[in-house]
């Protein structure tokens, strides 16, 4: 089956990969024992959640047309295949290298630059008329994550 996305999918797997974000940091501030690090690694966690929030409030301004679906899907398979797809894609469940904040940090901005390229890719499978431009607006969501993990990696190595 072909299936073009249209932006309210792209929104619901950005939300649940936000999710799987708030995940990954509070697994590795639980891992950790130094009380700045955990309480950093909990900050990025909220971050993720706020993400998650404005990601929520962009997909509820959608107009109709960016909501309308692409194929039809009475048993509501293309949802399952969203969630799965964005589970496995970014943040998944992996291996977290906790045996640093740096390497913490590493791997939290490896997830975001993934992020990143997952959502170039989808813009090619999203149509203009569908909300197309609407990612823009999530990726530079993610870029200013690694913005701050970036920042946040310079200072821990001086």
């Amino acid at each position: 089956m072909i299936y073009d996305f249209n932006a309210d999918d792209i929104f619901e797997m950005a939300e649940q990969m936000e999710r799987n974000g708030i995940n990954f940091y509070t697994t590795a501030a639980e891992s950790v024992s130094d009380d700045d690090a955990k309480s950093l690694l909990l900050e990025f966690a909220d971050m993720e959640r706020e993400h998650e929030k404005i990601f929520s409030e962009m997909r509820k301004k959608l107009s109709s047309d960016e909501k309308q679906s692409t194929v039809f899907d009475p048993e509501g398979d293309a949802a399952h295949y969203l969630r799965a797809l964005a589970d496995t894609r970014v943040f998944f469940d992996k291996k977290i290298d906790v045996s640093s904040l740096e390497n913490i940090l590493k791997d939290a901005i490896q997830a975001e630059k993934d992020s990143i390229v997952f959502y170039l890719g989808m813009k090619e499978a999203v149509p203009q008329d569908l909300g197309k431009g609407r990612l823009d607006n999530i990726i530079k969501e993610e870029m200013g994550h690694i913005r701050m993990l970036s920042g946040k990696l310079v200072e821990i190595k001086r």
